[in-house]
Formats: structure tokens, C-alpha cells, sequence
């Protein structure tokens, strides 16, 4: 065999990383696809050679067996019990490892709706090798079938929960919809997601949080201590994937989803002259499609907020989705142009009243008008229409006139003394 030939054979050998890749994705999802493989842990290839050759391997050792395969003509690999000991050796403590899937013995029946299950849980494993793909998270930042309890003994079950907080997606619920729900069914799992989200953790003090404001009351929930902060406004996200139907059908699906869900959307703040919704107390509803992901890739503008118009905002990334720019953001724009606006009005009000000059017209200034208003006993009846160089002009006028006053006063009384004394000098004089 020619050289050349021996060094392609040799570059996809399966090899000890890659074995570990593998099972530690398998002990995460418990099922995947050679394609779903190959997108969450080598994406960076052309195809899934690598992944194939290393299931193969993995199968002659005795770690990997094909469970089923489904309509799309795809293997569904799963772990055997050798598999899934050892990659039960690989997973961090933190990360939980999914149940081991025994294999049915010889010429057994599969169960009814078997091949549905399959079916939906590699949509679910699909997602999150997209998601993964396009860089929201790892292997190991994912988890399948999380259990979120409620009180009165429902569990809701998350098929798929990511957690990528370098991308700005801490937390993301996931929910895969091959349409086989009703609509009335998906805003029912909306709702218990609420309720959960609403519920107290342990030891947190009710009082307080019952007098708590929207985006304070947060830290006394149970969420906030499952998950991380979500960085925005709000509850944790939850995003509908929809799969395996038309695009025609999905769409209908997602309008009626957006109508049937209002009441999980943000509220208007109703403050005066502003349009802000406050989305503190709000689930934020995702939607796309996995078909989309196929074409565009998950981190293209393949989400759908639901609240938001399509046709408006345009299909957008997954944080522009998950992004709140109609809430405090605008709250704060919007308020602080009200104010200003505000300002404005009573500044022009204000200059409306300010008085003029009767002698001159011209405008008091502020300083003149708080004399007139804090100090009026300062000002005579005259002076009190005068803006300040007329009053001024007007005081040293009347000053002058008072001088002269006093001067011709003082020069009669002169004339009328040296009068006097003349006339007193006279009748002395006859003596």
C-alpha cells in the first residue's frame, strides 16, 4: 500500500482521547448518533470518520453496542455495563451520569412507542450537539431529564438543561417538541415551570421576600440556588425546539405558542411616558426550530422570542433573544427623557411668568425677580416694575434729586439765616 495511503489510515485511528471523548458524551446523554458525536466533540472536522472509526473500536471492546436505528437511517449507539463503568470513572463528581441502558434479551418484542422514545431522545441529544457546536457550552456543561419538583408532587422534567456563561447563556431550559403535544400541553409545562421558579429555597426568610422588590426577591428562590444568575431580568430562559415537521406546521405551532403564552411575558412598567416592560417576574419563552440548525447553524438568527414581532425584530441570535433591551435599559432612557422633558416644560412655564421691565421691556433676570419676590421690602412701589439697571438708573436719579432737594434746602435756609441775621443787625443799628 502506497505510503500516503497509510498516513490518511493512520490520521483517523481511533485513539485513547478520542475513546474517552466518547464515552464521557455517551455517560452524559446515554444515547447519540455517530453525527451527533461527531458535532459536539470534534465539530471542527469536515465528516465523522474519527467518530465512526472510534465506535467501532469501542464496540469491539465490548463498551458500546447500537440500540436501535432510527427513521433517518442512523445508528443510536448506547453504553454497555463495561462502557458505562468506565465512564462513570471519567465524569466529574459534579456532573450527573445518565442511567445504563441494558440491552433487551435475545428474541424479545421491543415495547410499543419504543421507537418514538428513540426518536425523541436523539432530538434531544441533537439539540445539544448544535448547541454545542456553535460553542454554547461542552459535554460536560449539559445535562438531560433534569427533575424540578413541585409541592404537590408533579415533577417537570427538562429534557435538556445548558449552561454556557462565557457565550452570555448561564442557564438555558430545553424543551424538544416533535409536535406530538397539544399547545394547551407545552403552556402547561410553562406554568409548572413557573410555579418552580416562584418557589422559596429552604431556610429563606418569607417575610422578606414578600416585601422584597421584583429584581431583589431572586436571591430567596429555589432556582437561585440550582442555577446560576441568569445576568438578566427575569427567570431562567426556556426554549422550544421543534422538530420533524413542516416548516409551515412549525410556524402555525410557534404563532399559537406566542398567543397561548402571553401570560408569561413581561408586564408595561405604567409609568407615564414610557413604553418599558419589566421583565423581573417573567419566563422568557425561546423558540427555533432544529431543522434551522441543520441549515444555519444554532448560533445564527434562528430564535424566536415569544412577545416580540417577528416581523418587527427579525429571527435573532440566541442573546439577542434572551436579551431584555425593552426593559430597564428603555425604563431608564425613557424616564430620564421624561425628565427632561419635564424640565423643559417648567422652565418654559416658569419664563412664561417671568415679568418684564416697564421701562425698558426687557426680562428680569432670576436675580431681580428673587429680589422682588424674597425681598420686597426693599423695593418702593415704583421700583418694583424695574429690572435691575433701570432700578438702579431710577435710585441714583432719585438720589441726585434728593441731593439737589437737600441742597437747595440747605441754600434757603442759608439765604433765609443771613437774612435774619441782616435784618437782627438793622434794628440794632436804630438803637
Amino acid at each position: 500500500m502506497p505510503a500516503s495511503s497509510s498516513r490518511v489510515r493512520e490520521a483517523w485511528q481511533a485513539t485513547g482521547v478520542h475513546r474517552s471523548d466518547v464515552l464521557v458524551a455517551l455517560g452524559v446523554f446515554q444515547r447519540a448518533t455517530g453525527e451527533q458525536l461527531w458535532r459536539m466533540l470534534r465539530p471542527h472536522h469536515r465528516h465523522d470518520r474519527i467518530i465512526r472509526d472510534t465506535l467501532g473500536d469501542l464496540r469491539r471492546r465490548g463498551m458500546v453496542r447500537v440500540e436501535s436505528r432510527l427513521a433517518s437511517g442512523h445508528q443510536l449507539w448506547v453504553l454497555t455495563a463495561r462502557g458505562h463503568a468506565e465512564a462513570k470513572t471519567m465524569l466529574p463528581p459534579h456532573v450527573r451520569m445518565s442511567a445504563l441502558h441494558l440491552a433487551p434479551p435475545a428474541g424479545a418484542v421491543r415495547a410499543r412507542g419504543a421507537g418514538g422514545f428513540d426518536a425523541h431522545a436523539a432530538a434531544v441529544t441533537s439539540a445539544a450537539a448544535h448547541l454545542i457546536g456553535a460553542g454554547f457550552g461542552t459535554v460536560l456543561s449539559c445535562e438531560t431529564e433534569v427533575a424540578h419538583k413541585l409541592p404537590y408532587g408533579f415533577t417537570q422534567y427538562a429534557d435538556l438543561v445548558v449552561r454556557a456563561p462565557d457565550t452570555g447563556v448561564p442557564v438555558l431550559l430545553v424543551e424538544v417538541d416533535r409536535g406530538t403535544e397539544s399547545v394547551d400541553e407545552l403552556v402547561a409545562k410553562l406554568r409548572r415551570y413557573r410555579e418552580w421558579f416562584e418557589l422559596l429555597a429552604p431556610k429563606a426568610d418569607a417575610k422578606k421576600a414578600e416585601h422584597a422588590r421584583d429584581e431583589e426577591v431572586h436571591p430567596f428562590r429555589l432556582w437561585s440556588r440550582v442555577y446560576p444568575a441568569t445576568g438578566r431580568a427575569g427567570y431562567p430562559p426556556v426554549a422550544f425546539v421543534f422538530t420533524d415537521t413542516t416548516r409551515e406546521r412549525r410556524l402555525a405551532r410557534m404563532r399559537r405558542l406566542d398567543v397561548a403564552a402571553r401570560a408569561f411575558a413581561a408586564r408595561p412598567y405604567g409609568y407615564a411616558g414610557t413604553t418599558a416592560l419589566n421583565h423581573h417576574q417573567a419566563v422568557p419563552v425561546l423558540v427555533t426550530a432544529l431543522e434551522e440548525w441543520d441549515a444555519h447553524g444554532a448560533a445564527g438568527p434562528v430564535w424566536w422570542r415569544l412577545g416580540r414581532l417577528p416581523g418587527m425584530d427579525g429571527w435573532q441570535t440566541l442573546t439577542q433573544a434572551l436579551d431584555n433591551p425593552d426593559g430597564d435599559t428603555l425604563l431608564r432612557t425613557e424616564r430620564a427623557e421624561h425628565d427632561r422633558r419635564a424640565r423643559e416644560r417648567n422652565a418654559a412655564e416658569h419664563e412664561a411668568k417671568r415679568p418684564g421691565c416697564t421701562t425698558c421691556g426687557d426680562k428680569f433676570t432670576d436675580e431681580r425677580w428673587d429680589e422682588v419676590h424674597l425681598r420686597p421690602w426693599d423695593e418702593s412701589g415704583s421700583s418694583r416694575g424695574l429690572c435691575g439697571p433701570c432700578r438702579d438708573t431710577a435710585r441714583i436719579r432719585d438720589d441726585g434729586r434728593h441731593r439737589m432737594r437737600e441742597h437747595d434746602a440747605e441754600l434757603a435756609a442759608a439765604v433765609r439765616a443771613r437774612v435774619a441775621r441782616r435784618a437782627d443787625g438793622g434794628r440794632k443799628g436804630r438803637r
